[in-house]
């Protein structure tokens, strides 16, 4: 029995509050969608891009068991949210930007951001990203290869992977060359894409410089790519450009990437390093990463790896980014020869 000087919830809403840990960001979006009904929820997600609408409806999907004092908790944790803001329409940008990358994180919140915040600039592209696959290499199929890799560029890296399939390896390879070397793509130059695109599309100006392409895109629609093909394009934008291949690969996957791996993965993994290579790769690994690895050794094995890691003093940065490229060098090459997945890697499922 609680004591009188004890705070206790008053209202189903409060109680529902201490019920929702079990619940994430996508969830909660989700169940706050449901909880709207059909027409309310479909106008909200007219506003989201394809990959945070595939996200929440795989949250709605999946969501079983939900009392209704969560779903109480879920719409007065909304409400509340709302209520320390001004009137509706007053200080609006600044709600959204805050509450979209609370949400999603900065990188992922930014082209929705601009979106919504700029009016929409590239209709035409982001109709692309609606489309097949093979509907969207046939729409580039005949365009200037700048053109197509700028369409490359601005779409998610497993849907550029997915396009990439309907191509020959002639025209991948210089697709995924002129993506590489991408920084920015100015205004006249989306404009003039989008009204190439308003054949089938509808279309708006654009007004905003947008930075698209580079290593780290290329990096990321290569590793959406199968193991052969991912090998057999990397290795030729080497013998073109042998700096730019180094520094795609380097981006492949990079240490924080073995968060992806499965536990059996991981297991075998650390069968193949040594100790001393671990404690140093792990100087300067996210605590998530760390604790994933922890997991996966036994209790003894952790323990020790914990000690050596608090009693190791400061190393140099290059140290530890040279242990853990070691390491992905292992991951890679048990990774070519089966023994593990390496997460975001474009290989098949193995069951």
């Amino acid at each position: 029995m609680a004591k009188d000087n004890e705070e206790t919830p008053n209202t189903p809403a409060e109680k529902a509050r201490g019920d929702l840990s079990s619940l994430g960001h996508k969830e909660r979006a989700a169940v706050l969608l449901m909880s709207l009904g059909e027409k309310d929820a479909a106008e909200l997600l007219k506003h989201l891009g394809p990959k945070e609408v595939q996200q929440v409806g795989a949250s709605m999907a999946a969501l079983k068991d939900i009392t209704q004092t969560q779903v109480e908790g879920v719409v007065a944790e909304f409400l509340d949210s709302l209520s320390g803001q001004t009137g509706l329409g007053l200080g609006a940008d600044e709600y959204i930007r805050n509450m979209l990358t609370t949400a999603l994180g900065a990188d992922k919140a930014g082209g929705l951001i601009d979106r919504i915040l700029l009016g929409g600039n590239t209709t035409g592209l982001d109709t692309l990203k609606w489309m097949e696959s093979r509907a969207v290499a046939d729409v580039i199929r005949h365009e200037h290869p700048q053109i197509q890799a700028i369409v490359i560029a601005y779409l998610e890296p497993d849907q550029a992977a997915e396009i990439l399939y309907n191509f020959d390896e002639k025209v991948r390879l210089d697709i995924m060359m002129r993506v590489a070397s991408l920084q920015a793509v100015q205004p006249a130059a989306l404009q003039e894409l989008n009204d190439i695109l308003e054949k089938q599309f509808s279309g708006n100006q654009g007004q905003q410089t947008t930075a698209m392409g580079g290593v780290k895109v290329t990096a990321g629609i290569i590793n959406n790519l199968d193991s052969t093909m991912s090998g057999e394009l990397l290795e030729q934008i080497k013998e073109v450009d042998e700096e730019m291949g180094v520094q795609i690969q380097d981006l492949m996957f990079v240490f924080e990437n073995l968060n992806e791996v499965d536990d059996r993965g991981i297991q075998a993994m650390l069968r193949e390093v040594s100790g001393d290579l671990l404690t140093l790769a792990l100087k300067g690994a996210d605590e998530d990463l760390k604790e994933k690895i922890f997991r996966n050794m036994s209790k003894r094995a952790a323990e020790l790896l914990r000690d050596d890691l608090e009693a190791k003093g400061p190393v140099k940065l290059s140290e530890v980014e040279g242990a853990q490229k070691e390491i992905l060098v292992i991951a890679r090459r048990m990774a070519d020869a089966g023994e593990i997945v390496l997460g975001g890697a474009g290989g098949e499922q193995m069951l």
